[in-house]
């Protein structure tokens, strides 16, 4: 089990957040997600997903969101 923690913009709004957890809490391999202060933290099975994945994945749902990933 991995565990990948990013950092958003801004906080999410609760139907965002329902929606981030939507998008990616139903990937194959992924455990759980938390989104709380602006901070995003995804449990996962590196057996069943790669970590690549999981951050392409994660990038994109919350672009979509209209949000921005901190480097």
């Amino acid at each position: 089990m991995k565990k990948i923690s990013l950092h958003v913009q801004k906080e999410f709004c609760d139907e965002c957040s329902l929606a981030l957890m939507r998008f990616i809490g139903k990937m194959d391999g992924v455990n759980s997600i938390d989104a709380e202060n602006g901070k995003i933290m995804i449990d996962f099975d590196d057996s069943k997903i790669m970590e690549e994945d999981v951050l392409k994945i994660s990038r994109e749902s919350i672009e979509k969101l209209g949000y921005k990933l901190l480097d």
